[in-house]
């Protein structure tokens, strides 16, 4: 079964969730079913980018990964778009296993496969209010009732007060899996100027925002990593 595969690039850092600052090679698959107003990827889905898009093997995305980043990895994030739509990286991860390697993947939480059994870091993103989507909180416990506790967690990106709310019934609704909140980037447009010197403002804003709040006491509050050194920048 072949993968919708739009990029292979790497080794770079992780700069989200529980992998924040994990040296990893990222294999990008194309198609959501999710269309949020501020995602940083939408030639995922929006069909800018269906030129780009191959069809590859487990075994031809493996021999790209060692072709790309030789001896120089151990770690491997699979990201999209929504990755869980696609039923045939099971056999990716079970290539990348045999290697030795780990396998970290995000998903919004609204499709579940057998093989995100297998996933080491799995992170489940539900969208916020901002994202103008609407979460399926039924079909998202599903989801997470079929997972092991032990290799997820949560994270809520956030861009307003709706939002930390919205972060805050999630966190209360599965309040043993660990909980991430980050900070949204709002400034998707490569033109604004002093990128980093305003998602930090935004970061410290929430940090502020969370330290009053005594039903966040267990939550791990981070940027967006990559943005703060690259901004928007494709390929790293």
């Amino acid at each position: 079964m072949k993968i919708p595969v739009l990029e292979v690039f790497g080794p770079t850092i992780q700069g989200e969730g529980a992998v924040i600052g994990r040296k990893t090679m990222f294999v990008r698959t194309a198609g959501c079913d999710f269309r949020c107003s501020w995602c940083d990827s939408k030639f995922t889905w929006d069909g800018t980018a269906k030129d780009d898009i191959r069809m590859m093997t487990a075994e031809d995305i493996f021999s790209e990964l060692q072709a790309v980043g030789g001896n120089r990895f151990n770690h491997v994030t699979i990201s999209g778009g929504n990755p869980a739509l696609i039923k045939g990286i099971g056999s990716l991860v079970s290539l990348i296993h045999e290697h030795g390697f780990e396998v970290a993947l995000e998903t919004q939480g609204s499709k579940f496969q057998n093989w995100m059994t297998d996933i080491d870091q799995l992170t489940i993103s539900p969208k916020p209010p901002s994202s103008q989507m609407i979460q399926d909180l039924t079909i998202l416990d599903e989801v997470i009732q079929q997972l092991p506790q032990e290799n997820i967690s949560l994270k809520v990106v956030t861009f307003d007060e709706t939002d930390y709310q919205f972060a805050k019934m999630i966190h209360q609704r599965y309040p043993d899996i660990k909980f991430y909140l980050q900070v949204g980037n709002p400034y998707l447009d490569d033109t604004v100027s002093h990128h980093t010197e305003k998602l930090l403002n935004h970061y410290e804003r929430l940090i502020d925002r969370v330290m009053t709040d005594d039903t966040m006491n267990q939550v791990f509050v981070t940027p967006q990593l990559h943005t703060l050194l690259w901004s928007n920048k494709k390929g790293v």
